[in-house]
């Protein structure tokens, strides 16, 4: 099976690394001064499940890009995922599948739009990694699973081949029937988890020692209403996790959106809390709480375009 990777960064560069690392047939779809820095150093892995150094991995550009695929793993930011679909275009067959792992769902609207239906696979991972400075990928914490499925919950020979694929290598690879609902899921966990952390510019313990735990309790009931309304209500189980993590006293947990904005990056601000509260309007439910954290990050968004166009005018 022929896999394009798009983008050689924290999370492509993990799970194809390890694809690579594996065997398998993996192409990364990069842009000019990562390919230079790859051909030189290799794509390196430093994880607790083992390091690794594969050296020069093969990589494309995207204008050289030809030929269909039979697999694509997008891992692209959501304000990327335009740019990233004009150059992985080409590699769209008729059989090729995509499979993202972007938050939220306003991709695969947009993808299913652009490339059809049957092209485009559910999926969603659970990792944390980060890029140093010289383009190594640090795992951070002790979990790298990659769940996936067709989205009607049906599980043809293609997805089976796929989940073959990807078995016997060092990530977790799961095929899913349910793969829509744990999206749903994981959307709003990220929403609320983004939501308050920004609002508050705090990790967990300093909102929690701020007496703001009912503050995060009522975002995350705000953000599962909306999952429910659209009839993927989170799981017991999986609520108990969220509130876990969200409140835990002394947590230095805080979603990756906040160190964003603390290091003055663009955010996906409408992709992962705008498109929520869309689809919650529709359904009419109570997110007053989750509109004002809107308002916040829309807000920053305003502040950093103005900032920058004054520093383009001087």
């Amino acid at each position: 099976m022929r896999i394009l990777v798009v983008g050689a960064g924290a999370m492509g560069g993990y799970f194809g690394g390890r694809l690579l690392e594996a065997g398998r047939d993996v192409t990364f779809l990069v842009r000019p001064r990562r390919a230079a820095q790859l051909a030189k150093t290799g794509l390196i892995i430093r994880s607790k499940f083992g390091d690794a150094l594969l050296s020069a991995p093969p990589t494309v550009a995207a204008e050289a890009l030809h030929g269909p695929f039979d697999l694509i793993l997008l891992s692209c930011k959501a304000y990327d995922l335009k740019s990233a679909a004009d150059s992985f275009a080409p590699a769209v067959g008729k059989n090729t599948a995509i499979l993202p792992f972007l938050n939220g769902m306003a991709h695969i609207d947009y993808l299913v739009e652009r490339f059809g239906s049957a092209t485009v696979l559910g999926g969603q991972c659970v990792i944390s990694t980060t890029l140093d400075a010289e383009g190594r990928i640090l795992h951070l914490n002790d979990m790298h699973l990659l769940s996936f499925g067709e989205r009607d919950g049906s599980t043809p020979e293609r997805a089976a081949a796929i989940a073959k694929e990807l078995s016997g290598v060092k990530f977790e690879a799961r095929l899913s029937k349910t793969i829509l609902h744990e999206m749903w899921e994981k959307w709003v966990f990220i929403a609320t988890a983004a939501s308050i952390n920004s609002l508050m510019r705090a990790m967990v313990g300093d909102i929690m020692v701020a007496s703001g735990k009912e503050l995060t309790l009522t975002l995350l009931a705000e953000c599962d209403s909306i999952a429910k309304a659209h009839g993927f209500a989170s799981t017991e189980a999986n609520m108990k996790r969220a509130v876990s993590i969200l409140t835990t006293p002394g947590s230095p947990f805080a979603a990756s959106m906040l160190r964003d904005i603390e290091n003055n990056a663009p955010i996906e601000a409408d992709h992962v809390v705008g498109d929520l509260i869309a689809r919650g309007q529709t359904k009419n439910t109570n997110i007053l709480l989750l509109q004002i954290a809107y308002t916040h990050l829309k807000a920053y968004e305003a502040r950093r375009a103005r900032e920058a166009a004054t520093a383009k005018a001087a």
